[in-house]
């Protein structure tokens, strides 16, 4: 619950100010402040898919080499504070208050990514930590986490189409604005990549003075992720394990720390199955193409479609139509709602075109499922990661924060 006149309050106050991209307000917000940015070593994380995951892997190795470790990502799935963590745990209420509104006092110009950025960097700074994971929040080359000019290594997990409103209509123009996270002389770790999208990343590295790692191709990486376990579910992981067992060799880590760290990560809201009184709920913040087939990928090899529930919401500008010709055929049963943020998908229109019920919230839309398949059935939320929080906060009993869709 955010609490009146607090310094997070004000911070969503600058929601509609909206993702005006640009690096010069945090630039000039960094200088003020005494560059906290540089506190620390950093690992810069960009991709359309999986780079929240292999943050998370590559933070968890870090932690479990015996390092203070800060991690960045967004957005939150339930409350803010989960986009800032401190050897895996979000920091408390009065520190949050505490940096962001020092953060806010430096650029008062800031959108809100950009503030939580900043704030980010004053939290990792004042707590000392050794290296900071820091996911990119949108595209890469005019991203507020691209003032850091000097990380100890870079990595891209995959290129897929997603936001080709601002990013791009293909996969290279994508590739290229999450390929200008490359800086000179710093290893750009690579996941597995359509050729389509290498190309003009690797044009970028050269440009830059960028060393180009293949994640496949680093033998200690492709062992420890092949020898496992991972700790998050879905094939599709594996390949996210490696790129973060090959940031972590890269920056000089352990087999043990790295193999520990697939092993022990979290990363909530990604093919996480709670069990639930009434029965199995399956979580994914399966939010485009790309993220709705490596979940149909999944449910084909675990989940009967017959006792299978969808409950589906996404936002207007994606291509949800793509993503549920994968994700309609693994559900008999489906449930569309509207997830909060900005513009919705009509729910009576996906009703219109796949079949199932419209609902008018998140919670009948759960309710309705579980009758539909019984306590033994399994119910999918997926389509938006608001939608997923919002499910997990209710199903769990957790605070929320309101969503921000930029």
């Amino acid at each position: 619950m955010i609490r009146p006149g607090s310094a997070l309050d004000r911070l969503h106050q600058l929601v509609p100010r909206g993702a005006d991209l640009g690096l010069a307000r945090v630039r000039a917000a960094c200088a003020k402040l005494g560059h906290p940015e540089l506190a620390f070593e950093v690992a810069h994380v960009a991709g359309t898919n999986g780079k929240g995951s292999a943050s998370a892997m590559l933070a968890e190795a870090l932690r479990c080499s015996g390092r203070r470790v800060g991690l960045y990502s967004s957005p939150h799935l339930c409350v803010f504070a989960e986009r800032i963590r401190i050897d895996g745990v979000p920091i408390d209420d009065a520190t949050l208050d505490e940096v962001l509104a020092a953060a806010m006092r430096a650029a008062p110009e800031a959108t809100f990514f950009e503030a939580a950025t900043l704030a980010a960097f004053i939290a990792f700074a004042r707590a000392g930590v050794d290296v900071a994971v820091l996911e990119v929040g949108l595209g890469g080359r005019l991203d507020a986490t691209n003032v850091l000019e000097r990380p100890r290594v870079t990595a891209i997990t995959r290129i897929a189409l997603d936001h080709t409103d601002r990013l791009g209509p293909d996969l290279a123009s994508i590739a290229a604005e999450k390929g200008a996270i490359a800086k000179q002389g710093v290893p750009l770790v690579l996941g597995a990549l359509e050729p389509e999208a290498l190309a003009p990343i690797l044009r970028l590295a050269e440009a830059a003075g960028a060393p180009v790692v293949h994640a496949h191709a680093v033998e200690r990486a492709v062992r420890l992720a092949r020898r496992g376990p991972i700790g998050l579910a879905g094939a599709h992981q594996f390949d996210n394990a490696i790129v973060a067992a090959a940031a972590a060799v890269t920056l000089g880590l352990d087999d043990a720390s790295i193999a520990r760290g697939l092993a022990e990560v979290r990363w909530p809201g990604r093919l996480e199955t709670l069990a639930t009184p009434e029965g199995q709920v399956l979580l994914d913040a399966a939010h485009n193409v790309d993220g709705a087939c490596a979940l149909a990928a999944h449910l084909a090899a675990h989940a009967p479609p017959a006792t299978t529930a969808l409950v589906f919401g996404a936002m207007a500008d994606k291509d949800w139509p793509g993503m549920l010709a994968a994700l309609a055929p693994r559900a008999a049963h489906r449930l569309w709602v509207t997830p909060e943020g900005r513009r919705a998908a009509d729910p009576r229109e996906l009703a219109a075109r796949f079949g199932g019920e419209a609902l008018p919230s998140v919670a009948d839309a759960l309710a309705r499922a579980r009758a539909l398949v019984g306590p033994h059935g399994l119910v999918v939320v997926a389509g938006s990661i608001f939608l997923v929080g919002e499910a997990r906060a209710r199903l769990l009993g957790l605070d929320r924060d309101p969503a921000v869709a930029l």
